[in-house]
């Protein structure tokens, strides 16, 4: 038979570590290599050995036992796994394990805790639409939400003033019911109370026994400076309330941005699309520039091409800290296009004519086509499938 091998070893813990340490490392291990998880070929062994070691360590007196003696002084403690999926410390609910490891991580854990004590009220979602040029300066707006609040009639209990709750029969207060079939243990809300661990025989008048009541509350909601499609803004403590003296939840506020006719977002910077004739574009001019503030009249240079950028620095979305305060802005790029143009007059050709005549190349103009050009033209143009 192999040695045991020591359990401050097991859990990586040294021998002065605080129950605090303890139960982080173990935590750590646990959720590393629980087999239901864990690709490890040796997940499940591994298991049994941190669960073991967790089992003596975490309880004062069996450590104190072991710092000791050693094994010796623990010997048929912590020993056997059985139970939930095979790996429950010996001595300890089964779903109370997997509680521990995988609580607070995302994978559901903390449902077994009593319904009896405090709890903390849901978490509400409020759906925000703003105007583009509001998200990018921030504005304040007022929301209206329902929520469950907790009913002032009865302060929450559920039953009419001057009565009390009596003790659930069932389960004795405790909210929950306990059935074992061999090695598994079905814990379940008690049926008769419904997991209150109490029996209202005077429901409360107001809120007909539920101890909340649904009321719809007007908020001013601050919109930072340079909020963003899909950003979130919570509210804390104006979610539900709570209930048998628990923390309310928080509301989440998810902005919406509506989309701009000219102006596009990317990250801090503002980009928009600015069209220019032939002329402008070559001999260059004075234009006037749409912003988000007012316009701007700037230069473009003679031989402008399609493409080319024209940056107006400090005129983009102010920079959103994670404090929600904004800082300084990003740019504003605005892309220019040549337009060339349609529907020429007689006299426009011919002096676009006499033009080609002085540069480069020789220009020959082509003559309006009819119909049955337009339409030859659409066929050649279609690419036909293999």
């Amino acid at each position: 038979m192999n040695e045991k091998r020591d359990y401050y070893e097991v859990l990586g813990a040294a021998r002065s570590a605080t129950q605090v340490e303890i139960k982080k490392a173990y935590r750590s291990l646990a959720r590393k290599y629980h087999p239901d998880v864990s690709k490890d070929p040796n997940a499940e062994e591994k298991f049994k050995g941190i669960n073991e070691a967790y089992e003596i360590l975490s309880d004062e007196e069996k450590r104190a036992a072991y710092d000791r003696f050693g094994h010796a002084g623990v010997s048929g403690a912590g020993a056997g796994f059985g139970g939930f999926g095979g790996f429950s410390g010996a001595g300890r609910d089964p779903f109370e394990i997997f509680e521990e490891v995988f609580g607070g991580f995302g994978f559901g854990g903390g449902g077994r805790r009593s319904k009896t004590g405090p709890r903390r009220g849901a978490d509400l979602r409020y759906d925000m639409t703003l105007e583009f040029k509001e998200a990018i300066f921030g504005v304040e707006k007022e929301i209206e939400i329902p929520r469950q609040e907790t009913c002032t009639h009865c302060k929450g209990t559920g039953a009419e003033p001057g009565s009390k709750p009596l003790r659930c029969p069932d389960c004795n207060g405790a909210g929950e019911v306990r059935r074992q079939a061999g090695f598994f243990i079905n814990i379940t809300a008690c049926p008769r109370c419904n997991g209150a661990g109490k029996i209202i025989t005077s429901p409360c008048s107001g809120c007909n026994g539920r101890g909340k009541m649904l009321k719809r509350r007007k908020l001013n909601v601050k919109i930072p400076a340079g909020v963003d499609d899909g950003n979130q803004i919570r509210l804390a403590g104006e979610g539900e309330d709570g209930s048998k003296g628990g923390p309310p939840g928080n509301l989440y506020v998810v902005i919406r941005v509506k989309a701009h006719r000219f102006f596009h977002r990317v990250k801090n910077n503002i980009h928009v699309e600015l069209a220019i004739n032939i002329v402008q574009a070559a001999l260059g001019d004075e234009i006037e520039i749409p912003t988000l503030n007012n316009p701007i009249a700037r230069a473009i240079p003679a031989g402008t091409q399609t493409g080319d950028t024209i940056t107006l620095k400090g005129l983009g979305v102010p920079r959103l800290r994670r404090d929600g305060t904004s800082t300084s802005r990003g740019n504003q790029i605005i892309t220019l296009q040549v337009k060339t143009p349609t529907n020429l007059t007689k006299h426009q050709r011919d002096l676009l004519l006499e033009l080609g005549k002085t540069l480069d190349s020789q220009v020959v103009p082509q003559k309006e086509k009819g119909f049955f050009d337009k339409v030859k033209n659409i066929f050649l143009n279609t690419v036909l499938p293999i």
